[in-house]
């Protein structure tokens, strides 16, 4: 018998609650109540009741009548053992307490119980006693679906519900009652299926051979912007929709999901369900609770997706693979890529994790053979790569307090007179990075954190990028009290866009940015109005990176393409050379010539070296030999260990502490403790640890028990582990 289905014989049973524990707590099963592993069952927890779940394996060995008992069982399809096995899994590898990645799959307890069937009326087939234009209207409308709700019968009618009542009192139509809508329309796998070029369809023919396999198989769909990788998978994803399985696909960006919506519905008739955090409650609800009934066949959504309990999900598509959004880096660390692949290994399906340029572990995978490798060789129909060079920022420097070199600017005129879009890349959000004051030298920082804050002149504040403190942005110093006397140091997106304006006075000039007023809606809008020729130049951070269909750009300008290139991150030329060939992507995409400038102090770095050869498999294969003979990932392992506390004696105390209880174990080492170089975040001292190891060392066990000999946090003191950290600040 399945472990699902079989129900606990005994009064006593293990359930995890949402809380940092580290295992279940133990609960009586109060007599004529049925639960089975997976239940989702309210629980007494001190003074409050709490929802938890049902877990498997043994219960403590306490005397029941000192165990409280389960309050009630929830109306809600079970998680299923896959979905447990999953959390186990997660919080074993990434060291979190079971409780808080279990709270991640119960992100909706409104939805734990069943919806409410909706109000509706039907005809009786009753004459009324008498015959109006409005009420023939209302009968004529009627007959075209056997039951409606009040309201929308008087809409589709043109009348006002006090017809309908009028009728229902005459015992024309009655009330009814039938079961909630569905959160989205069933797709139709053959509604729009797009024509697909030779390669598009050898490609799209070996992911639906995998699909149907039925088996766990990880694949790398790699090909260049423009390729049409999206149409490509969707043919797998109808592969899988038609064997009757569920399917997530995960998108990195908030920004990327009305686009990707829209491309989705014009293939299959009717939009997936979306989960991010921009989803009304309502709407969150009735997915969740759809998800787990079966009834939502398909989901696109961000990260925390991934823990959405499918009935029967066969499919999962991870795009933009490489993006570093997918790691989440609160409360529990994971990175949602790995853990999709780790999900279909569990639930024995494949995953195709799609990118122009695949993050180096996802290649490493593929050219090792442990992942299957789909290449798509060309951009689809007439698009060509654009002409990309460089701008040589020591030999054509722009003029003094200004960062556009003359090159760039003389491109962006013959774009312009083209009647084409031309669009500037700097990833820096705001007007700039440093204010500082000209006559005493006062320096603008964060107070919680050990950061300057951006000018944001849109806004008229300063605003920290961590901790989100902002203060109005002051005429005087409050250092020395000097006036006028405040100085932006280096360009953000806002700078450059006051320089365009200022040079290209007649052209529609828009800047794009992650916070942009308005948020999400609104930098949707902005997006659309671009991709239909509404802007002229269009001046963005990252996310204009990141799948955007731009009809009419021609010319991608990288303002300040050294940026990533100058902190000691061991990722920093990999993110360096996928953000500059996302960006340049977006040029020529219609099959328009195109060029790419990309204006740097380093021509001869490797990863400007090869962005214009347009020679990828050059970067990678040195990128690879150097992690390769460093023993970075993927070739080792790291983890790192993060302590922070209110006072800086504090956490550094701590971190030695942990040092001296790491064990001696071979091909380990951890090195640190350091200081983080964001030394203070949201007002808390941060020092770091770095354990680096071989692929076969036992790292996590490793961890466990340097924690377990360390003293254990006091006060204000916290440790939080990032397995496989993407970040090293």
């Amino acid at each position: 018998m399945n472990l699902t289905d079989q129900l606990f014989p005994e009064a006593v049973v293990p359930v995890l609650v949402p809380l940092p524990a580290d295992r279940p707590y133990s609960y009586t099963v109060p007599e004529g109540m049925s639960v089975r592993p997976g239940s989702i069952v309210q629980v007494p927890l001190g003074p409050r009741q709490v929802a938890g779940v049902v877990w498997d394996g043994p219960t403590d060995a306490v005397d029941t009548k000192k165990l409280r008992p389960i309050i009630h069982v929830f109306d809600c399809p079970p998680l299923d053992e896959t979905m447990r096995r999953f959390v186990d899994w997660v919080a074993d590898y990434t060291l979190s307490p079971p409780g808080l990645v279990v709270r991640m799959a119960l992100r909706a307890p409104a939805a734990f119980d069943p919806e409410a069937w909706v109000e509706g009326i039907e005809a009786t087939g009753q004459e009324p006693d008498r015959i109006t234009s409005a009420r023939q209207r209302v009968l004529a409308t009627a007959e075209e679906a056997p039951a409606w709700s009040k309201s929308g019968l008087a809409h589709a009618a043109g009348v006002s519900t006090s017809v309908v009542d009028g009728l229902l009192k005459q015992g024309v139509f009655r009330t009814v009652r039938f079961p909630p809508p569905p959160a989205v329309a069933e797709p139709d796998t053959a509604y729009g299926r797009a024509t697909l070029s030779e390669d598009q369809a050898q490609a799209a023919g070996e992911l639906v051979d995998a699909v149907g396999k039925g088996c766990f198989q990880p694949l790398l769909l790699e090909g260049a912007t423009g390729s049409g990788k999206t149409e490509v998978y969707f043919e797998a994803v109808a592969a899988a929709l038609d064997a009757g399985k569920q399917v997530l696909i995960l998108l990195p960006e908030i920004a990327l999901t009305q686009s990707f919506i829209d491309r989705f519905h014009a293939r299959f008739g009717a939009p997936p369900a979306e989960w991010h955090s921009d989803v009304p409650p309502k709407k969150r609800e009735a997915i969740w609770r759809q998800v787990a009934e079966g009834r939502v066949r398909i989901v696109a959504g961000a990260r925390s997706s991934l823990f959405l309990p499918f009935k029967e999900l066969g499919l999962v598509v991870v795009d933009e693979e490489h993006d570093p959004a997918y790691k989440q880096e609160d409360r529990t660390f994971y990175h949602a890529r790995d853990m999709a692949v780790v999900r279909a290994s569990l639930g024995g399906f494949p995953v195709i994790l799609a990118s122009a340029t695949p993050s180096i572990e996802t290649r490493v995978n593929a050219v090792s053979g442990r992942y299957g490798h789909v290449r798509l060789k060309a951009r689809h129909g007439d698009a060509a790569l654009p002409e990309l060079s460089l701008v040589d920022m020591r030999r054509h420097p722009p003029a003094r307090g200004r960062f556009v070199s003359p090159v760039l600017e003389t491109e962006i005129r013959k774009t312009l007179a083209r009647g084409e879009q031309a669009l500037l890349f700097l990833n820096r959000r705001g007007y700039a990075p440093l204010t500082l004051c000209r006559v005493c030298g006062h320096r603008f920082q964060c107070h919680n954190c050990s950061t300057w804050l951006v000018d944001h002149r849109l806004r008229g504040v300063l605003q920290c990028h961590h901790c989100g403190f902002s203060t109005p942005r002051p005429e005087a110093c409050p250092e020395c009290g000097t006036l006028d006397h405040l100085v932006a140091c280096g360009p953000g997106v806002e700078r450059i866009a006051e320089e365009i304006v200022e040079d290209f006075a007649e052209a529609r000039t828009i800047v794009l940015s992650s916070d942009i007023a308005g948020g999400p809606r609104r930098l949707r809008r902005e997006l659309e109005a671009v991709a239909d020729g509404e802007a002229d130049i269009v001046i963005g951070t990252q996310l204009v990176a990141k799948g955007h269909h731009f009809p009419k750009m021609t010319l991608v300008g990288a303002i300040d393409a050294d940026l990533g290139l100058a902190n000691g991150d061991p990722r920093a030329a990999e993110r360096t050379f996928q953000l500059l060939h996302q960006v340049t992507g977006r040029a020529g995409r219609t099959g328009l010539a195109s060029r790419g400038l990309i204006q740097t102090f380093q021509p001869q770095h490797p990863v400007m070296q090869a962005l214009i050869a347009s020679d990828p498999e050059s970067f990678y294969d040195s990128e690879i030999d150097e992690r390769r003979r460093n023993a970075l990932p993927p070739f080792g392992r790291l983890a790192a260990i993060i302590v922070s506390a209110d006072r800086r004696a504090d956490a550094e105390a701590h971190a030695r502490d942990i040092r001296k209880a790491a064990p001696e174990m071979p091909e380990i080492e951890m090195l640190g403790p350091a200081e983080a170089p964001l030394a203070v975040v949201r007002g808390r001292h941060r020092f770091r640890l770095l354990v680096e190891a071989s692929r076969r060392a036992p790292i996590q066990a490793y961890l466990r028990e340097t924690l377990a000999k360390a003293p254990r946090p006091r006060g204000s003191v916290q440790i939080q582990i990032d397995m496989d950290p993407q970040s090293f600040l």
